[in-house]
Formats: structure tokens, sequence, C-alpha cells
């Protein structure tokens, strides 16, 4: 399985060097602190998973062209934006393993930036001339701006339902890449059935995303992930693991869990709970339901002729289902 994804990874590489040259040719600006931001967010890497769906899903519908990685910079920044803000409303002192972008430069200034990159995204987009593109934009960052704020009223809320989480992760992670597909069908001109199926695998597909990072939360490596086992827990962020776990416990040992994510640090947080989790089953059923979704999002290519594109989607949904970080 690593072979085959390592390969799969070595196929999308030229593309992924072209996005990474697209979002610094984009971000030219004479005040130097974006800059210095910015290439603090470049140097820590990511995946690019949004503009690579973008391009994709563009070169499946029929559009090519070597203007696709500028317009797929619009997802990364938007992504980055929404990085930037959280580091701030978590207090977040690492990212990706590094010191976080606000425990250099301070919270004004990273919020401001982050304001800067949710520009820069619309504007690239008005470059296209296509109001389809914007509404669809305007939508999603709505959406997402909603995802936000409703983790941020759910945060530490031992309340929060399965339907709540899902939610949350729908408007704050989902809708994003389901708006790369989608803008990728549009500007290859295909029907509105096809559009609308390359939503639904974007967001069928995001959803499966979100999950295995709550899962790795949980099951992760440290170093591989950057932060400590349970941090975002230890954070507040109630997830669909600790959600299932808390479902089959009695109030007292409800609230002395509660009291247990309250009161301790990540690690001791991890030592209590990891054998709860296991003894009630919550990670295996995390990860059925992100294979659920995983498959959903494979039927939704279905509609789709067979083409390189469409075989490095499947590809790619593997990838992101069985990933470790």
């Amino acid at each position: 399985m690593k072979l085959r994804h390592k390969m799969i990874l070595q196929r999308l590489q030229p593309d992924i060097d072209r996005i990474n040259l697209a979002l610094s040719g984009n971000l030219a600006t004479h005040v130097r602190l974006i800059s210095e931001v910015w290439d603090h967010i470049l140097i820590s890497g990511g995946k690019r998973i949004r503009p690579l769906l973008f391009i994709l899903a563009a070169r499946m519908c029929g559009c090519r062209g070597d203007h696709l990685p500028d317009i797929g910079a619009i997802f990364e920044y938007l992504h980055a934006a929404t990085l930037l803000h959280d580091d701030v409303v978590d207090a977040a002192t690492e990212r990706r393993g590094q010191s976080s972008a606000n425990t250099i430069w301070g919270n004004q200034a990273v919020i401001l930036v982050g304001d800067f990159l949710l520009s820069k995204a619309l504007s690239i987009a008005v470059e296209t001339r296509q109001i389809r593109i914007i509404e669809v934009l305007a939508q999603t960052t709505t959406y997402m701006a909603e995802g936000e704020v409703l983790q941020l009223v759910n945060t530490g809320r031992l309340e929060m339902t399965e339907e709540e989480y899902f939610d949350v992760i729908t408007r704050k992670t989902a809708k994003l890449m389901s708006a790369a597909c989608q803008i990728g069908a549009i500007l290859g001109g295909v029907d509105g059935r096809l559009e609308a199926a390359m939503a639904d695998f974007g967001l069928n597909l995001g959803i499966t995303f979100q999950l295995i990072d709550d899962i790795l939360d949980f099951t992760g490596n440290a170093k591989e992930m950057g932060k400590p086992i349970c941090n975002d827990l230890k954070e507040g962020k109630i997830t669909l693991p600790f959600i299932h776990t808390l479902r089959q416990l009695g109030p007292t040992e409800q609230q002395s869990l509660g009291h247990l994510v309250r009161e301790s640090d990540a690690a001791r947080i991890a030592q209590e709970l990891l054998p709860l989790m296991q003894r009630h089953g919550s990670i295996d059923y995390a990860r059925r339901l992100a294979q659920e979704y995983t498959n959903a999002a494979k039927e939704n290519l279905a509609l789709f002729p067979s083409s390189p594109e469409k075989s490095l989607f499947l590809e790619v949904t593997d990838i992101l289902v069985n990933r470790t970080f």
C-alpha cells in the first residue's frame, strides 16, 4: 500500500511543483510582513490537496491549460487563511511541528495576513470573469465562516451531538473541497448533472478527510502529526470518536471524563481515554463512517468516463482514507 501511495504522489509531484510556484507568484506584495508570514506557511509544507483536487477535476471535465495552478491557488489561500485564524482562536503555539505564525508575529498581524489571503483568493476568482465561480466561492466562504463560529460555540461542549459534529466539519472543511471540485467542473463546461456530481464528490471526500484528521488526533504519531496526541481534544474540539465514547458511558462516567479533559494535559488524557475508546469501538466506528463517505465519493465518479484523471481521483480517495498523518 505504501509503495502504491508513493507512486501516486510521484505522478502528482509535477502539479504540486506548479502549484507551489503559482502560490508564490500570485502573492507579490510590497508589504514585507505579508511575504514573511506567507513564506513561513509555505516552508511548513502542506499536502496541497485542495488545488490538486481542482486541477484534476478541471482536467477530467475537459479543461486544459497552464492557467490551472494559478486558479488553484485560490483554494490554498483560503485554506491557509483559516489555519491562521484557527491558530489565533486556539492560542496554538505549533503548526506542523514548528512555531505557529501567531507566536512569531502576534495575533493582530496573523489575522490581518489571513484577511489578505482571503482577499487575494477572491481577486483571482474575479479574474476568471465567470460569475458562477464567484457565486460558488461566496457561498463557500460563508459556509466556512459559519463552521468556524459553530466550532467555537461548541468548544468543550460535551453535549455536542453527532449531527452537530457533521454540520461543523461539512461547513468548516468539506465545503472548500467541494468548491474546488465544482469549480473545476464549471471551467470544464460540463452539464449541471456532472457539475453536481463533482461537487458531491468533493463534499464526501472532505468529510472523509476531516474524519481521518479527527481519528489521528487519538491514534496518530505525534512526530508525524507535528502536535501531541489528543491535542485537539485538549483545545476543546469535540470530535466523533470522543462523542461516540461519551455516548456509551453513564452520567457519572461522563462527568469524570469531562473533568479529565478540562483539568489534565494531553498526555494524561491520552493515557486515560484511549483504552476507553478501544473498549467501546469508537475509533473503529469513526473509521467505518470514513470508509462509507469514501465509497460515496467513488460512486459520485461513476458518471464520468474512464480517464487518467478519474483513475488518479480514485487512487487519491484511497490515500486520504488510509493516511497516517
